[in-house]
């Protein structure tokens, strides 16, 4: 992927999609809006899986969470944007590979990604993503996890901040000291007690609303810097 003619080739043209007989109005404006959309575009020109790839980037480029020689788990992963983008940063190789991604979507091969099709919700997913990273722990854990939406804004709400509290425990019990944790939340999903917690794991904690999220999703994301490591009585630190 040759970052010299990034952005080039977007003409602003705006394509226009009819409803076809058999297809949802809804379907047709997703349609219309995936066409019209500058990141999806750039993201076939510079062969990135997904327009998702762009909202790492651009929350890596401020807070630089991904370094070389780290190790990262990827929660979530399919269809591999966001892996892409790790090997890049971390240099993953296939001789040497540094990111781990689970999701219970199948993904194609990304050389430097060791990849399991399983579903994060099972029991022994932390194990064996663990497992995979050869005992190591990760030094940064990704999610961009969310739950297939059902229509009721409640419903998808609580499904999706589940995914986050678990995303968040595996970070707690598996990333290295000093480590980064960055997840996909939804307005009002970081309740205040979910982020106290946050607080007393990680020295910095921000909430981030990446250029390539389009305006009209409720999606943030949680960007937690400087873990603090296993092992800490943290009742003993709240009452301190």
């Amino acid at each position: 992927m040759s970052g010299s003619k990034r952005g080039s080739g977007d003409r602003g043209l705006h394509v226009r999609v009819k409803t076809a007989a058999k297809r949802k109005e809804s379907s047709t404006r997703w349609l219309e809006r995936q066409l019209n959309d500058p990141y999806v575009r750039r993201a076939k020109m510079e062969g990135y899986r997904s327009r998702a790839a762009y909202k790492l980037i651009e929350i890596d480029d401020k807070h630089r969470l991904l370094k070389p020689g780290q190790r990262v788990v990827d929660l979530g992963a399919a269809p591999g944007g966001w892996c892409q983008v790790a090997v890049e940063r971390v240099g993953s190789t296939p001789e040497n590979p540094l990111v781990v991604g689970i999701d219970y979507l199948d993904m194609d091969h990304i050389p430097g990604v060791v990849f399991l099709r399983k579903d994060f919700l099972d029991d022994d997913a932390p194990a064996a993503l663990m497992a995979a990273l050869g005992g190591h722990r990760p030094d940064v854990v990704l999610s961009d996890m969310a739950a297939p939406t059902t229509g009721h804004r409640q419903t998808d709400h609580l499904r999706t901040t589940h995914l986050f509290e678990v995303a968040i425990l595996f970070a707690r019990e598996n990333l290295a000291p000093g480590g980064s944790f960055l997840a996909k939340v939804f307005r009002g999903g970081t309740e205040n007690a979910l982020l106290a917690d946050l607080k007393r794991d990680f020295e910095t904690v921000v909430h981030v609303k990446p250029p390539a999220s389009r305006k009209e999703s409720p999606e943030l994301y949680v960007v937690a810097k400087g873990f603090r490591g296993q092992g800490r009585d943290r009742d003993s630190d709240v009452e301190a």
